[in-house]
């Protein structure tokens, strides 16, 4: 045996032995599963008020947070003796506060400061100016005063400002917060009077408190209330207003149970009817609810109001029986009984229950999803305490209060996979790394590994430009899209048929005659090599975050699902992509492409069958459904440029397509890997007519998403932040195992295909336009310059993938995205002027890029349109004023 096969061998051993270990350390990265969302524990009692020894509870107390403390101030109870024992029923002014130590314990301390009333059952909401305090009522009048709670951290006293006062005094009303305004609904006027129907804003803008100022809105369409239930929660695309259950008082002092629900849409100043109470019943007046998720709302209390209508009913008999015996009738034991039934009804009562419902405003069902360990506390407030909620105090059942405190700690690690899922997706991983191994024989000049040696078949090309244009972001935002709103977006796909001819009659024969290697050689022979640079750079920039985000985000979605550690995600996802990339280089890529497209589209499709065998009527029954809930809006024709209408998903679409197959390097690469000119041209085509069925499966996909936790609403997970987890959830937690893990390697693969395309793509241009085009390879062989910079580009873009895990920054993305976009958006004008005009010359374009650079900026900041449209922009304002700026210019 020669030493050269000696070395190849041990080089081989040394490359499938890290293939090996990343394979075991993938499958033994799972940590272990929880069964349930929620775990429950208590905090330090609520201490005495002042001048008293016990602590009975609080009804109705103002409760928030401020400066990272817990305050509870105000409310009301009953010390002495029950209400039907003829007992006081009792306000405060005082004021607790719930700190934290230095060893991670929580301690009350009372306050000093009191509040302005001896009062309760108002509101409160957290402000940069305070917790801010409204209405309510003391024991003898209702009150439209407004206060702020500010604690004072360095000192650790209270503060108590004035606030803008109610237009008129109400208590017992629905709040909340939605977005950077307070909503309150319903409530009591006049003491001791009937509901109303008010509903009023305050806009929380601007820096003093003395210029807000509430609004009366539009009121819902059902009857008035009070002790109604409201959460602020998003509808899928907006946060809303939502109003559940509550108590119809009439003027005589009669009353009823409402069990209906509404919500308003700030963005469209509208109401909605969820339910009349005919459809669905949602009884949980003077109840406690947050929001939990992208869609949840869990309810932990309410009455629904069935032993207080019969409270009603005894009371009733009893106020006849005593009519009747002031007349002279004989109905003395009858009162007497009737009184004992009332007082065994009231000691008897059992509390509010335990428990604990969900609703989701997306499939807008109500259903039970587990129980709390204690009575539900009303007629109080749930706040959110460093990602835990906290239920202080409140009443348990009527006229009795309790002094705990509930934490309710959110677990959002629910179930994972399985060892065969990991098995299954450690095997596609190492027959990915093998296909880079296979492909790394083949490449023996920049040639190879930078255009495949013209070796690549245009069907090959055409799945790899397809792959390339889908990510895994792709792969679980366009499901998650249709799941939480409908088909509006349909059309910004099918735009590639309107730009597809423009690259197959004009892009491609342009760069196939000039046979460059990357795009940006053209912008330097068209125009100068400034442009060429500021071209090639910033694609090069792009696609390193654009790899960081395509790990991040992914990973997130895939760690709460699978309980695979975000890190592994990010490791995996970089370290073997890079292996098959380095070794293969871009006819890897494409073939590697290839496969993850067949992986992805077949998973797709497989998620499909199965959802749809699980669903009563199928096909027809998910179809009547998603009819039913307008599921299949795609066209609106609104002449808005602000919203999703068509007029957006066309301009934004053309536009965006235009700079992505015209200008950029990770597609106009492949158009020069073919063979010949028309092999180029048939790989487009080859990857626009995939589209559509592509985009039929994936929004079909969201649509049965819906129908499908519409029929089972206790099997969708609560606590996702977004909902872009709700397809990987549906493989993980409803399909088999070993398919599960076939369909999670489909989400890997739509990243490693975006993944290997950016990471062999951005070592080209920075190789070609920077390396080479300077001189600086004169002692490097130019095979191996390339692979180190896939290598560097690679750990790179993976360490930025983890710099945002560590930070936790998701929106480091958006800014990053921002800032690059700017001239990225312009680089489409520039290939237009470049391709289609004579006149445009490299001052001219220079200005241009500058102008629409700015265009960008202002549109960014005052957005008078909708973000799709940003793309369009970029490219017109480009294109418009570097071609007239030319005008003014020699031609170069």
């Amino acid at each position: 045996m020669t030493r050269a096969v000696v070395l190849k061998n041990i080089k081989d051993f040394k490359f499938w032995g890290l293939i090996l270990s990343i394979t075991f350390c993938f499958i033994y990265s799972k940590a272990n599963a929880q069964d349930k969302y929620f775990e429950y524990t208590n905090l330090p009692d609520l201490p005495p008020n002042v001048r008293q020894n016990v602590q009975p509870g609080l009804a109705g107390p103002y409760t928030g947070i401020d400066d990272d403390v817990l305050i509870v101030a105000g409310g009301a109870n009953f010390p002495d003796k029950l209400p039907w024992e003829g007992g006081i029923k009792t306000y405060y002014d005082g004021i607790f506060i719930l700190k934290k130590n230095a060893n991670g314990t929580v301690q009350w301390e009372v306050a000093s400061t009191k509040i302005p009333f001896a009062a309760g059952y108002g509101g409160a909401i957290s402000t940069n100016k305070g917790l801010l305090c409204f209405g309510g009522n003391t024991s003898d009048t209702n009150i439209s005063n407004t206060w702020f709670i500010d604690y004072i951290p360095e000192t650790g006293e209270i503060e108590i400002n004035q606030g803008p006062d109610l237009p008129q005094p109400l208590t017992n009303f629905a709040f909340s917060k939605v977005d950077n305004a307070i909503y309150v609904a319903g409530g009591i006027s006049d003491f001791g009077g009937a509901s109303t129907n008010s509903f009023y804003k305050l806009s929380l803008v601007g820096d003093n408190p003395k210029n807000w100022e509430w609004e009366l809105l539009p009121s819902w369409d059902g009857d008035p209330r009070a002790f109604s239930v409201s959460v602020s929660q998003s509808n899928g695309l907006e946060n809303c207003f939502y109003l559940f259950s509550g108590r119809n008082i009439t003027p005589q002092g009669d009353w009823r149970v409402l069990s209906d629900a509404h919500v308003f849409n700030p963005t469209t100043n509208k109401w909605q009817v969820i339910s009349n109470d005919r459809i669905q019943e949602f009884k949980v007046m003077a109840g406690t609810a947050f929001p939990l998720g992208a869609s949840s709302i869990i309810f932990t209390s309410g009455s629904n109001g069935n032993l207080a209508m019969q409270e009603i009913d005894i009371k009733k008999r009893i106020e006849q029986l005593e009519s009747q015996l002031v007349n002279g009738k004989d109905v003395g034991r009858m009162l007497e009984l009737a009184k004992m039934e009332l007082t065994a009804h009231l000691n008897e009562h059992p509390g509010f229950g335990n428990k604990i419902y969900s609703f989701n405003t997306i499939s807008k069902e109500f259903y039970e999803i587990g129980e709390i360990p204690q009575t539900g506390q009303v007629t109080t407030t749930a706040v959110t305490w460093n990602g835990d909620i906290v239920v202080p105090t409140g009443e348990v059942r009527p006229g009795v209060r309790t002094p705990r405190v509930l934490k309710i700690i959110i677990n959002k690690d629910a179930k994972h996979l399985g060892i065969i899922d990991m098995l299954v997706i450690g095997l596609y991983f190492f027959i990915l790394a093998w296909m880079g191994y296979f492909f790394s024989k083949r490449q023996k000049s920049t040639e190879d590994y930078f255009k495949g040696g013209g070796r690549i078949p245009w069907w090959a090309a055409g799945l790899s430009i397809f792959g390339t244009a889908l990510s895994a972001i792709t792969f679980m935002a366009v499901p998650a899209k249709t799941f939480a709103t409908d088909w509006s977006y349909f059309m910004l796909n099918m735009t590639i048929f309107l730009v597809a001819p423009v690259i197959v009659f004009w892009f491609i024969p342009f760069f196939r005659k000039l046979n460059v290697t990357t795009a940006y050689e053209f912008l330097e022979s068209r125009f100068n090599l400034t442009i060429r640079l500021l071209g090639s750079l910033s694609f090069i920039l792009f696609q390193i975050g654009r790899m960081g985000v395509v790990m991040f985000l992914p990973s997130i979605a895939l760690n709460v699902v699978t309980g695979i550690d975000i890190f592994v995600c990010i490791a995996l996802m970089g370290v073997v992509s890079m292996i098959y990339t380095i070794y293969g280089g871009i006819e890897a890529v494409i073939w590697t492409d290839v496969v993850q497209v067949i992986v992805l589209l077949g998973g797709a499709i497989l998620s499909l069958v199965l959802m749809t065998s699980s669903i009563e009527g199928g096909v027809t029954g998910i179809l009547e459904m998603a009819r039913a809930n307008d599921k299949f809006n795609i066209i609106d024709l609104d002449l808005s440029l602000k919203r999703p209408t068509v007029w957006v998903m066309l301009l934004g679409g053309i536009f965006a397509n235009i700079t992505t197959y015209g200008s950029d390097q990770t597609m106009v690469q492949r158009y020069l890997t073919t063979k010949t000119q028309k092999e180029a041209q048939k790989s487009v085509w080859t990857n626009a007519i995939l589209t559509i069925p592509a985009t039929l499966i994936f929004f079909f996909v969201g649509t049965t998403l819906f129908a499908f936790f519409k029929n089972y609403p206790t099997e969708l997970n609560p606590t996702f932040e977004n909902n872009d987890a709700i397809f990987p959830w549906y493989i993980v937690s409803e399909l088999p195992t070993g398919v599960s893990g076939l369909l999670i390697a489909a989400i890997f693969a739509a990243a490693m295909s975006s993944l290997s395309s950016s990471m062999n793509s951005a070592a080209t241009s920075y190789a070609t336009d920077i390396h080479f085009r300077f001189g600086w390879n004169k002692k490097t062989n130019e095979l191996k310059l390339a692979r180190k910079a896939t290598l560097i580009i690679g750990i790179i873009g993976t360490l930025f993938a983890i710099m945002m895990a560590t930070m936790d920054v998701k929106s480091l993305w958006d800014e990053f995205q921002k800032v690059l976009g700017l001239v990225i958006g312009s680089l489409g004008g520039v290939f237009l002027l470049g391709i289609f005009t004579k006149t445009a010359n490299s001052m001219g374009v220079l200005i241009g890029i500058v102008v629409s650079i700015m265009v960008q900026v202002y549109v960014g900041i005052t957005e008078p349109v909708h973000i799709l449209v940003y793309s369009a922009t970029g490219v017109v304002s480009c294109f418009l004023v570097g071609y007239l700026a030319s005008l003014f210019f020699a031609k170069d």
